[in-house]
């Protein structure tokens, strides 16, 4: 897996199942029990999504089989009972599709499914058209990373950005995903930098910032006296 930052092509599955709008409903819970997933993209023409279908759109059918659903109840739940009476995926698919970019970042990814709350989403490339699709296991897979690979990345992407001629340089340590920075370093500015661009390394649980600062303060000229103490 390349080093940070990862991107959802890195991580999606690229083999797909999927059903056209014309798919009816019995087709679309085969397909969902034969391929193990909860959500089917929907696609029209050479690919392009156009919608989603989940086993969420498919339950009202379910629900509201052997009931008569009040007025009130009526009013309320207009669209699900629109779709307990579909029977194509044209009908039933949730649209527009939530879909993210193969170059969105993990990050980006990662707020579209919490905003949308779904456990999966199709994958587009520029033209739109389906190129795989993305779960939360997916985004999870960063986390797999080894203590080894994250030490080389925060070293050679942070330390080496930040302090590239600072000898003897921070020292990294990794475990389970937790990194420690420790070390004397010239500006305390830079302190929060690093500790911010490593818990950006895909894969870091936790990073704790040891590092301390060594540069003095110095007076400025304009801040000294007529004897040259501080005003």
């Amino acid at each position: 897996m390349p080093h940070s930052p990862h991107i959802v092509s890195d991580v999606m599955t690229q083999t797909v199942v999927a059903v056209g709008p014309n798919a009816s409903f019995k087709e679309i819970v085969r397909t969902m029990e034969q391929w193990k997933v909860s959500a089917l993209p929907v696609l029209e023409g050479e690919g392009r999504v156009i919608g989603v279908v989940s086993e969420a759109d498919l339950l009202p059918k379910q629900e509201f089989r052997d009931s008569d659903p009040s007025r009130i109840e009526q009013t309320a739940r207009l669209a699900d009972l629109a779709k307990a009476g579909a029977t194509t995926a044209e009908e039933l698919m949730s649209t527009p599709a939530l879909t993210v970019h193969a170059d969105a970042t993990l990050a980006q990814a990662a707020r579209v499914m919490a905003h949308g709350r779904i456990k999966r989403l199709p994958v587009i490339d520029a033209e739109g058209h389906l190129a795989g699709v993305v779960s939360r296991s997916d985004l999870l897979k960063v986390f797999l990373r080894t203590d080894l690979d994250i030490e080389d990345e925060v070293r050679r992407d942070v330390i080496g950005l930040l302090f590239p001629n600072l000898s003897p340089p921070p020292e990294v340590t990794v475990d389970e995903g937790a990194v420690t920075l420790r070390g004397h370093i010239p500006d305390p500015a830079l302190i929060p930098i690093a500790a911010r661009l490593t818990r950006a390394v895909e894969g870091v649980v936790d990073v704790e910032c040891r590092l301390t600062a060594t540069r003095r303060q110095q007076w400025r000229p304009e801040t000294l006296g007529q004897e040259g103490r501080p005003s």
